[in-house]
């Protein structure tokens, strides 16, 4: 009845609760519609039983035994419809549309559609987070938002029936017991509006509080190798145990509040069972009830009081689940900052002209990043980025691939400004291997088929006998038995060496084919031996591209067709290496060090 992947309109998640909640459930209400009808038939013919139970004793005892069946045998039938038909139905329909509609409905497409809208954010999103809180945020509002709905319609739904189902029957029998519930139902609403904006409030604490362990330890463990290096498990245990203390109190607080509601709803349950039987026992000592009032009454409270405090337990359950959804739709929501424009298009026939004119972006400080950085790449020409550290190289890499946008100025594809440009038809056109390779926990095959995927096998192979991974790959095994292609790579590639994550890295960038190549330090993971190997392989596969290198290591980009030398965001030299290193500008400054003058200077 729920099709998690279905059609929505890639809309944005509101950040506040009530719009969150309608464009969360607007494409599941029909299956929402039919567990609230179950869960009210449920709390009816609960009702209902207990009321044809107190009347059959007041028939059983007129009739007698020898004429009980023969003269009320319609009351009888009665009752047996309601428990043979009535509740089994109704019971198992709640149950269908809560285990096998929304359960395993609702909380993949709230997971789906949340995930879709957190793999559109561009890279300040991520930057500015944890990635273990953020995973957490999506799973976490996901099964809150499945509970607060089977709970709030199969608990509170079936209870306000019971509540309206057994007022309207003791009116009917007793009206003065009728008002004792009313008034006991208006105490109980009185007692959820007090509790509720408490509870609420030091859920949405307790759930952010969560989510930063969670964020914590991922923190700790994904970086567990640097943690071990630098000898600092005790301060990531402290790190931690911050974390956990803050999410212990908030914790507390959270348990408090509910204890708070506990009490007052356990006092109430009290003085209604009191009131309920001592009232029906003395309409009886009067004369003006019968036995089957009593009958009917006892049952009806202590029902209602059980029943109460299971649905108070869910009530207060559902206000703090709420509170976690509103922390997460808060977390979740942002609009993404990096779009296509309305009439944006995918490259065509990309010739790989790349030209930055006047380009600005500073990370929203004022200093860092690239000012008014001009650079034309003719199609086909391969350029060295060099300078040193923080000079901008890595960041007008980022800006062409628009991971962020420009703030001033524009950046070209073959003559069309970037922001006119499909975000994944531009980076189609881009083929990047980074000094930071990204690997999967998927199968070395897989993780070169990611840069084509639909290339196939055969395709992946040789890309990764190109970059020379070939062997390695063919000599990997996992735990579970998985060899060679097949063989799963551990999270973030932990299973390889830096050099050997490299390789694959390159594999992916050879089989993508891209007619602009992205060098980000490929090689600085890379021994000289194998190096000298990939770079033969690369001025193979660089032929006819358009390639951007960037290189600490100046030996790697000399025999580029031109060097660009960027200082504090700018380009400040331009040219061949001989040509460069003869003006004895920043560039040979550079290359002297490189090449051992700071040695000679040290002397």
């Amino acid at each position: 009845m729920v099709d998690p992947f279905a059609d929505y309109g890639d809309t944005r998640p509101p950040s506040t609760l009530v719009a969150f909640l309608k464009w969360s459930l607007r494409d599941v209400r029909w299956t929402i519609a039919l567990l609230a009808f179950f869960s009210l038939a449920v709390g009816a013919t609960e009702g209902l039983t207990f009321y044809l139970v107190g009347g059959l004793v007041d028939r059983a005892t007129e009739a007698g035994p020898e004429r009980l069946f023969a003269e009320e045998w319609k009351w009888l039938l009665g009752i047996l419809v309601i428990v043979v038909i009535g509740k089994p139905i109704t019971t198992l329909g709640q149950s269908a549309m809560s285990s096998l509609a929304i359960g395993p409905g609702l909380n993949p497409m709230s997971i789906w559609r949340l995930h879709r809208h957190t793999l559109g954010q561009s890279m300040r999103f991520f930057e500015e987070d944890f990635t273990g809180r953020i995973a957490q945020k999506q799973t976490q509002t996901s099964n809150a938002l499945t509970s607060v709905v089977i709970d709030s319609l199969s608990s509170l739904g079936m209870l306000g029936a019971y509540i309206v189902t057994i007022t309207l029957l003791l009116a009917a029998a007793e009206p003065l017991l009728a008002a004792v519930v009313v008034v006991w139902t208006i105490g109980f609403a009185f007692a959820l509006r007090w509790g509720v904006p408490r509870i609420r409030a030091r859920a949405k604490a307790r759930a952010a509080a969560r989510a930063m362990v969670t964020g914590q330890l991922v923190d700790s463990l994904s970086h567990i190798k640097t943690v071990k290096l630098f000898a600092h498990a005790n301060r990531e245990q402290e790190a931690a145990r911050k974390a956990i203390a803050t999410f212990r109190k908030t914790g507390i607080e959270f348990g408090r509040s509910m204890m708070a509601m506990r009490m007052i709803l356990t006092v109430m349950n009290v003085l209604l069972t009191l009131a309920l039987i001592g009232i029906a026992l003395w309409l009886y000592h009067v004369g003006a009830g019968t036995i089957g009032v009593i009958a009917m009454a006892s049952i009806m409270t202590l029902r209602l009081t059980a029943m109460s405090n299971w649905i108070a337990q869910s009530a207060l359950s559902i206000f703090g689940e709420l509170g976690t959804i509103e922390d997460g739709a808060h977390t979740l929501s942002p609009p993404h900052d990096i779009v296509d424009a309305p009439d944006a298009v995918d490259p065509k026939a990309t010739r790989g002209h790349v030209d930055f004119q006047n380009v600005t972006f500073r990370y929203g400080r004022p200093i860092g990043g690239v000012a008014g950085l001009s650079l034309d790449i003719a199609p086909g020409e391969k350029v060295g980025l060099v300078g040193r550290s923080g000079a901008g190289k890595s960041t007008a890499v980022s800006l062409l691939l628009r991971l962020h946008d420009v703030e001033e100025g524009r950046i070209l594809l073959d003559g069309t400004d970037i922001r006119d440009l499909s975000q994944d038809g531009l980076r189609r056109a881009i083929a990047t291997v980074t000094q930071e390779t990204a690997i999967f926990n998927r199968s070395a095959l897989d993780n070169i088929l990611y840069g084509r995927p639909e290339a196939g096998r055969e395709a992946a192979v040789a890309a990764a006998r190109r970059a020379k991974a070939h062997d390695f790959i063919t000599d990997l095994a996992d735990m579970k038995g998985r060899l060679g292609y097949e063989a799963h790579l551990g999270e973030r590639g932990v299973k390889l060496s830096g050099g050997q994550r490299q390789r694959i890295a390159l594999a992916r960038a050879i089989l993508k084919d891209a007619p602009v190549l992205v060098l980000d330090e490929a090689t600085s993971a890379l021994d000289s031996e194998v190096e000298a190997d990939i770079q033969e392989a690369l001025t193979e596969v660089m032929a006819g591209k358009t390639v951007i290198a960037i290189a600490h290591r100046l030996s790697t980009i000399a025999a580029m067709d031109r060097i660009v030398v960027l200082d504090a965001g700018r380009v400040v030299e331009s040219g061949p290496h001989g040509e460069l290193l003869d003006r004895g500008g920043l560039y040979a400054e550079l290359w002297a060090r490189q090449s051992g003058g700071f040695l000679q200077a040290a002397e």
